[in-house]
Protein backbone atom coordinates (compact mmCIF):
# COMPACT_ATOMS: atom_id res chain seq x y z
CA UNK A 1 0.00 0.00 0.00
CA UNK A 2 1.32 3.42 -0.95
CA UNK A 3 1.20 5.80 2.02
CA UNK A 4 1.71 9.57 2.08
CA UNK A 5 3.54 10.99 5.12
CA UNK A 6 3.40 14.69 6.02
CA UNK A 7 4.71 16.72 8.94
CA UNK A 8 4.74 20.48 9.46
CA UNK A 9 5.14 20.68 13.24
CA UNK A 10 8.64 22.17 13.07
CA UNK A 11 10.50 24.47 10.66
CA UNK A 12 11.11 21.34 8.56
CA UNK A 13 8.27 20.88 6.06
CA UNK A 14 8.21 17.18 5.16
CA UNK A 15 6.39 15.06 2.58
CA UNK A 16 7.25 11.45 1.80
CA UNK A 17 5.89 8.31 0.21
CA UNK A 18 6.31 4.87 1.75
CA UNK A 19 5.28 1.40 0.66
CA UNK A 20 3.72 -0.54 3.54
CA UNK A 21 3.42 -4.29 3.00
CA UNK A 22 3.04 -7.36 5.17
CA UNK A 23 6.82 -7.76 5.06
CA UNK A 24 7.83 -4.26 6.04
CA UNK A 25 8.05 -0.59 5.18
CA UNK A 26 10.07 0.96 2.34
CA UNK A 27 10.55 4.70 1.90
CA UNK A 28 10.00 5.47 -1.78
CA UNK A 29 10.39 9.25 -2.05
CA UNK A 30 11.11 12.13 0.29
CA UNK A 31 11.17 15.92 0.33
CA UNK A 32 12.10 18.13 3.28
CA UNK A 33 12.72 21.87 3.32
CA UNK A 34 13.57 23.86 6.44
CA UNK A 35 11.71 27.17 6.40
CA UNK A 36 9.69 28.24 9.42
CA UNK A 37 7.79 30.87 7.43
CA UNK A 38 6.64 28.92 4.38
CA UNK A 39 4.75 25.82 5.49
CA UNK A 40 1.71 26.72 3.41
CA UNK A 41 3.75 27.52 0.31
CA UNK A 42 5.95 24.42 0.50
CA UNK A 43 3.88 21.42 1.56
CA UNK A 44 1.50 21.03 -1.39
CA UNK A 45 4.30 21.28 -4.01
CA UNK A 46 6.32 18.74 -2.04
CA UNK A 47 3.39 16.31 -1.99
CA UNK A 48 3.10 16.74 -5.75
CA UNK A 49 6.85 16.21 -6.12
CA UNK A 50 7.03 12.93 -4.21
CA UNK A 51 4.09 11.56 -6.18
CA UNK A 52 5.86 12.51 -9.40
CA UNK A 53 9.06 10.86 -8.19
CA UNK A 54 7.41 7.44 -8.19
CA UNK A 55 5.01 8.06 -11.07
CA UNK A 56 1.95 7.93 -8.82
CA UNK A 57 -1.28 9.89 -8.59
CA UNK A 58 -3.24 10.88 -5.48
CA UNK A 59 -5.76 8.15 -6.36
CA UNK A 60 -2.99 5.57 -5.87
CA UNK A 61 -2.67 6.40 -2.17
CA UNK A 62 -4.06 3.94 0.34
CA UNK A 63 -3.55 5.93 3.55
CA UNK A 64 -2.04 9.12 4.96
CA UNK A 65 0.13 9.51 8.07
CA UNK A 66 0.48 12.95 9.64
CA UNK A 67 2.60 14.32 12.45
CA UNK A 68 0.26 15.66 15.14
CA UNK A 69 2.79 17.94 16.78
CA UNK A 70 3.29 19.39 19.28
CA UNK A 71 4.05 22.50 17.30
CA UNK A 72 3.10 26.14 16.79
CA UNK A 73 -0.46 26.65 15.61
CA UNK A 74 0.15 28.21 12.20
CA UNK A 75 2.67 25.68 10.90
CA UNK A 76 1.15 22.57 12.47
CA UNK A 77 -2.32 23.09 11.04
CA UNK A 78 -0.94 23.22 7.47
CA UNK A 79 0.06 19.57 7.55
CA UNK A 80 -3.03 18.41 9.41
CA UNK A 81 -5.49 20.27 7.19
CA UNK A 82 -3.69 18.98 4.09
CA UNK A 83 -3.78 15.39 5.35
CA UNK A 84 -7.40 15.57 6.53
CA UNK A 85 -8.61 17.18 3.31
CA UNK A 86 -6.83 14.69 1.06
CA UNK A 87 -8.10 11.79 3.18
CA UNK A 88 -11.67 13.00 2.92
CA UNK A 89 -11.53 13.74 -0.82
CA UNK A 90 -9.80 10.44 -1.67
CA UNK A 91 -11.86 8.39 0.78
CA UNK A 92 -8.78 6.92 2.50
CA UNK A 93 -7.92 6.65 6.22
CA UNK A 94 -5.67 9.13 8.00
CA UNK A 95 -3.50 8.21 10.99
CA UNK A 96 -1.79 10.54 13.44
CA UNK A 97 1.56 10.15 15.17
CA UNK A 98 3.11 12.42 17.80
CA UNK A 99 5.82 14.28 15.88
CA UNK A 100 8.31 13.98 18.74
CA UNK A 101 7.99 10.19 18.40
CA UNK A 102 9.42 10.61 14.90
CA UNK A 103 12.64 11.86 16.49
CA UNK A 104 12.76 9.54 19.51
CA UNK A 105 11.96 6.33 17.62
CA UNK A 106 14.98 4.00 17.26
CA UNK A 107 14.58 3.79 13.46
CA UNK A 108 16.00 7.32 13.29
CA UNK A 109 18.93 7.67 10.86
CA UNK A 110 22.37 7.33 12.39
CA UNK A 111 25.49 9.11 11.16
CA UNK A 112 28.82 9.43 12.88
CA UNK A 113 29.60 12.91 14.09
CA UNK A 114 32.93 13.86 12.56
CA UNK A 115 35.56 14.53 15.16
CA UNK A 116 33.19 14.36 18.14
CA UNK A 117 33.46 12.17 21.16
CA UNK A 118 31.51 11.59 24.35
CA UNK A 119 33.47 10.68 27.49
CA UNK A 120 36.51 9.97 25.36
CA UNK A 121 34.74 7.41 23.15
CA UNK A 122 33.40 8.06 19.67
CA UNK A 123 29.65 7.52 19.63
CA UNK A 124 27.57 6.95 16.52
CA UNK A 125 25.52 10.02 15.75
CA UNK A 126 26.40 11.72 19.06
CA UNK A 127 28.24 14.94 19.70
CA UNK A 128 29.42 16.45 22.95
CA UNK A 129 27.25 19.08 24.70
CA UNK A 130 27.45 22.43 22.99
CA UNK A 131 28.69 25.48 24.81
CA UNK A 132 27.21 28.09 22.51
CA UNK A 133 24.57 30.43 23.82
CA UNK A 134 20.89 29.66 23.13
CA UNK A 135 19.87 30.68 19.65
CA UNK A 136 23.18 29.78 18.04
CA UNK A 137 23.56 26.67 15.92
CA UNK A 138 26.36 24.60 14.55
CA UNK A 139 27.18 25.62 10.98
CA UNK A 140 25.89 23.35 8.30
CA UNK A 141 23.20 21.68 10.40
CA UNK A 142 20.23 23.59 9.02
CA UNK A 143 19.59 25.26 5.73
CA UNK A 144 18.60 28.90 5.95
CA UNK A 145 15.15 29.78 4.59
CA UNK A 146 16.73 31.57 1.64
CA UNK A 147 19.00 28.62 0.86
CA UNK A 148 16.12 26.18 1.18
CA UNK A 149 13.95 28.19 -1.20
CA UNK A 150 16.77 28.47 -3.70
CA UNK A 151 17.38 24.73 -3.54
CA UNK A 152 13.68 24.07 -3.98
CA UNK A 153 13.62 26.28 -7.05
CA UNK A 154 16.50 24.28 -8.50
CA UNK A 155 14.69 21.04 -7.75
CA UNK A 156 17.44 19.94 -5.34
CA UNK A 157 15.71 20.51 -2.02
CA UNK A 158 15.90 16.92 -0.92
CA UNK A 159 16.34 14.32 -3.60
CA UNK A 160 14.08 11.31 -3.52
CA UNK A 161 15.49 8.57 -1.35
CA UNK A 162 14.71 4.90 -1.28
CA UNK A 163 15.34 2.37 1.45
CA UNK A 164 14.97 -1.37 1.31
CA UNK A 165 11.99 -3.14 2.92
CA UNK A 166 12.13 -3.49 6.68
CA UNK A 167 9.92 -5.17 9.20
CA UNK A 168 7.68 -2.98 11.31
CA UNK A 169 9.78 -1.53 14.10
CA UNK A 170 13.07 -2.34 12.33
CA UNK A 171 15.37 0.25 10.83
CA UNK A 172 15.53 1.06 7.11
CA UNK A 173 18.80 0.36 5.37
CA UNK A 174 21.58 2.58 6.72
CA UNK A 175 19.86 3.10 10.04
CA UNK A 176 20.21 1.63 13.48
CA UNK A 177 17.92 0.41 16.23
CA UNK A 178 20.72 0.20 18.79
CA UNK A 179 19.78 2.17 21.86
CA UNK A 180 22.07 4.68 23.53
CA UNK A 181 20.06 4.95 26.72
CA UNK A 182 17.13 7.21 27.44
CA UNK A 183 16.63 10.11 25.06
CA UNK A 184 15.24 13.59 25.68
CA UNK A 185 13.62 14.90 22.49
CA UNK A 186 13.14 18.66 22.42
CA UNK A 187 11.66 20.82 19.67
CA UNK A 188 11.84 24.60 19.68
CA UNK A 189 8.49 25.97 20.91
CA UNK A 190 9.56 29.64 20.67
CA UNK A 191 8.98 31.99 23.61
CA UNK A 192 12.16 30.49 25.14
CA UNK A 193 10.38 27.15 25.64
CA UNK A 194 10.63 23.64 24.21
CA UNK A 195 8.20 20.87 23.39
CA UNK A 196 9.74 17.79 24.97
CA UNK A 197 9.30 14.10 25.64
CA UNK A 198 11.51 11.31 27.01
CA UNK A 199 11.99 7.89 25.39
CA UNK A 200 13.44 4.68 26.77
CA UNK A 201 15.98 2.45 25.02
CA UNK A 202 13.26 0.75 22.95
CA UNK A 203 11.84 4.05 21.72
CA UNK A 204 8.77 4.01 23.96
CA UNK A 205 7.68 7.41 25.22
CA UNK A 206 7.83 7.45 29.03
CA UNK A 207 7.20 11.17 29.67
CA UNK A 208 5.55 14.00 27.76
CA UNK A 209 4.75 15.49 25.42
CA UNK A 210 4.83 18.77 27.32
CA UNK A 211 5.87 22.37 26.80
CA UNK A 212 8.16 24.02 29.35
CA UNK A 213 11.20 26.19 29.77
CA UNK A 214 14.40 24.29 28.88
CA UNK A 215 15.49 24.29 32.52
CA UNK A 216 12.31 22.38 33.45
CA UNK A 217 12.89 19.84 30.69
CA UNK A 218 16.49 19.47 31.89
CA UNK A 219 15.32 18.76 35.44
CA UNK A 220 12.88 16.11 34.19
CA UNK A 221 15.63 14.57 32.11
CA UNK A 222 17.89 14.26 35.15
CA UNK A 223 15.12 12.62 37.18
CA UNK A 224 14.57 10.07 34.41
CA UNK A 225 18.30 9.33 33.95
CA UNK A 226 18.40 10.58 30.36
CA UNK A 227 21.77 10.13 28.67
CA UNK A 228 21.37 11.98 25.35
CA UNK A 229 19.25 14.72 23.77
CA UNK A 230 17.89 15.08 20.23
CA UNK A 231 15.88 17.56 18.18
CA UNK A 232 16.28 21.16 17.11
CA UNK A 233 15.26 22.40 20.57
CA UNK A 234 18.00 20.29 22.12
CA UNK A 235 20.54 21.89 19.80
CA UNK A 236 19.23 25.38 20.49
CA UNK A 237 19.34 24.99 24.27
CA UNK A 238 22.22 22.54 24.53
CA UNK A 239 23.98 24.63 27.17
CA UNK A 240 20.91 24.50 29.42
CA UNK A 241 20.19 20.80 28.93
CA UNK A 242 23.81 19.80 29.48
CA UNK A 243 23.50 16.51 27.58
CA UNK A 244 25.37 14.98 24.63
CA UNK A 245 23.49 15.66 21.40
CA UNK A 246 22.30 13.10 18.89
CA UNK A 247 23.10 14.77 15.59
CA UNK A 248 20.21 13.29 13.57
CA UNK A 249 17.33 13.36 13.25
CA UNK A 250 16.99 17.00 14.14
CA UNK A 251 13.39 17.05 12.90
CA UNK A 252 10.64 14.37 12.71
CA UNK A 253 11.78 11.52 10.49
CA UNK A 254 9.30 10.39 7.84
CA UNK A 255 10.41 6.75 7.98
CA UNK A 256 9.91 6.68 11.75
CA UNK A 257 6.45 8.28 11.49
CA UNK A 258 5.19 5.70 9.01
CA UNK A 259 6.79 2.84 10.97
CA UNK A 260 4.85 3.94 14.04
CA UNK A 261 1.58 3.81 12.09
CA UNK A 262 2.39 0.66 10.11
CA UNK A 263 0.48 -1.77 12.33
CA UNK A 264 -2.70 0.31 12.08
CA UNK A 265 -2.30 0.57 8.32
CA UNK A 266 -1.80 -3.18 7.86
CA UNK A 267 -4.77 -3.96 10.08
CA UNK A 268 -7.00 -1.65 8.08
CA UNK A 269 -7.87 0.28 11.22
CA UNK A 270 -10.49 3.01 10.85
CA UNK A 271 -9.15 6.43 10.02
CA UNK A 272 -8.55 8.77 12.93
CA UNK A 273 -9.41 12.39 13.53
CA UNK A 274 -6.15 14.34 13.28
CA UNK A 275 -6.28 16.24 16.56
CA UNK A 276 -3.35 18.68 16.85
CA UNK A 277 -1.17 18.68 19.94
CA UNK A 278 -0.88 22.41 20.51
CA UNK A 279 -0.19 22.08 24.29
CA UNK A 280 -0.83 25.79 24.69
CA UNK A 281 -3.97 27.84 24.97
CA UNK A 282 -4.53 30.06 21.92
CA UNK A 283 -3.16 33.59 22.03
CA UNK A 284 -6.37 34.95 20.53
CA UNK A 285 -9.29 34.85 22.95
CA UNK A 286 -12.88 35.99 22.68
CA UNK A 287 -13.65 39.33 24.26
CA UNK A 288 -15.20 39.00 27.70
CA UNK A 289 -17.13 42.25 27.42
CA UNK A 290 -18.44 44.51 24.72
CA UNK A 291 -16.66 47.75 24.00
CA UNK A 292 -18.85 50.78 23.51
CA UNK A 293 -18.39 52.59 20.22
CA UNK A 294 -20.50 55.57 21.28
CA UNK A 295 -18.84 58.86 22.27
Amino acid sequence: MLVLVVDSSTPAVTAALAEVTADGVALRAHRCTVDARAHGELLAPQVEAVLADVGARPADLGAIVAGLGPGPFTGLRVGLVTAATMGQVLGIPTYGVCSLDGIGHPTAPATEASGTEASGTAVLGIEAPATAAPGTEAPGTEASPATARAAAARGTTAPATEAGPVASGDAPAGRTTAGVGRVLVAADARRKEVYWAVYDESGQRIAGPAVDAPVVAAAQARELAVTVAAGDGAHRYADVLGLPLRVVPRYPDAAALVALAAERIRAGAPGEALTPLYLRRPDAVAATSRKSVLP
